[in-house]
């Protein structure tokens, strides 16, 4: 009876997910081992670090497991860490054993970038909710911040406690991104720090410093199986997206601009640019179009068009993906860290992006001109 008590539990037990890592306990070698006598069961887990933030969700969700399948019996759980030769051999079995960019241009991960011409066009927010849309959709979402000098979404996503970006967890050299409705998310605000502990500091940083910060969030990070890569890009065409365009040849690349001409004339240089570096720009979406008035009216703040012109000077393959209305529930849930599509998915700006995020999942990225991972005999 105690041997199949310990089969069941342990099960169970390793079937309940990292919530880091997302992946079942028992693949991740995190049981240790299960003992049951008639009286008892003790069921040993290892977590992957000193500290581990998930610590406390980790061993609640163990004990109902073990206790599911524990025929009534009291369960007692044993937490240990990982040896430094076992996170080793974790961490290559998660990502190989050697650094690599997995999504060079053999990946079937779809990267996209999301770029302006000059910043205060809300590309920000637009790449956080669009994020969070695409995940509602069932798609495994991951988020750069790519923007180092003007981070903003961890508060954007809400990833912020007691005034401070949530840190990643690190596992060895491996650094897991902190996870925020659904969306996996990286940013260089979650690693600065002012000489006081506030949080965010500054970045004072030059084109080597840039491109080694972006080389880095896509080699260290461990961001799993994902469906969509998005990259919330610096506005202009500097460094940042020179580099973006030699470590992700096969990005596309979606522009964001405003109605007004002045933000319109200057995103179609970040959509040459991009296509410059190898790129292809998928699509423009116009941010801040006609505010809808509470009745029913609209007022063309920004003025009108600028989408449509940006879409025109970039030609047949960047379409007009949306214009998104300018909305008080979309900058407030932005300042709150709750993106609309999740805080007000009625608001016009809400379903605007909705329909954005469905347009692009529908559309889904070419295979032309790349590897697959299997051979033809």
């Amino acid at each position: 009876m105690s041997d199949a008590i310990i089969q069941r539990v342990t099960d169970a037990v390793g079937r309940v997910t990292d919530p880091e890592l997302r992946r079942p306990l028992s693949e991740l070698d995190m049981v240790r081992g299960v003992d049951a006598t008639d009286d008892a069961v003790t069921v040993n887990i290892a977590l992957t670090i000193v500290g581990c933030p998930a610590a406390n969700r980790i061993e609640a969700d163990v004990r109902a497991a073990a206790e599911g399948a524990a025929e009534g019996r009291p369960v007692a759980i044993e937490v240990g860490v990982m040896t430094p030769a076992e996170r080793q051999t974790l961490t290559e079995k998660l990502r190989g054993p050697a650094k690599r960019n997995p999504f060079g241009a053999d990946s079937l991960t779809r990267v996209i970038a999301v770029t302006s011409g000059k910043g205060g066009v809300g590309k920000s927010t637009l790449t956080a909710n669009l994020a969070v849309a695409l995940a509602q959709r069932g798609l495994k979402v991951g988020l750069v911040d790519a923007d180092v000098h003007g981070f903003s979404i961890p508060q954007l996503l809400g990833l912020v406690e007691n005034g401070e970006a949530v840190q990643p967890t690190q596992v060895g050299d491996m650094i897991l991104p902190p996870i925020a409705h659904d969306v996996k998310t990286i940013s260089i605000g979650m690693f600065l720090k002012q000489s006081d502990g506030s949080n965010p500091g500054a970045v004072m940083w030059r084109g080597p410093m840039l491109h080694r910060t972006l080389q880095q969030f896509l080699t260290d990070v461990f961001f799993g199986d994902l469906d969509v890569l998005l990259l919330d890009m610096p506005p202009g065409t500097g460094d940042i997206a020179i580099s973006a365009g030699h470590l992700l040849p096969s990005a596309e690349v979606v522009v964001v601009t405003t109605p007004q001409p002045a933000a319109s004339d200057v995103a179609i240089r970040s959509g040459l640019v991009a296509r410059q570096v190898g790129q292809k720009v998928i699509g423009v979406i116009e941010n801040m179009s006609a505010m809808v008035m509470p009745d029913g009216s609209t007022m063309d703040l920004f003025g009108t068009g600028g989408g449509e012109e940006v879409s025109r000077a970039l030609g047949d393959g960047a379409p007009l993906l949306g214009s998104i209305p300018l909305s008080p529930a979309l900058r407030a849930d932005g300042d709150e860290g709750t993106p609309v599509v999740i805080a007000h998915p009625e608001d016009p700006s809400a379903k605007a992006i909705a329909a954005v995020a469905e347009r692009i999942a529908s559309t889904g990225r070419g295979l032309a001109a790349r590897s697959l991972p299997f051979t033809t005999r």
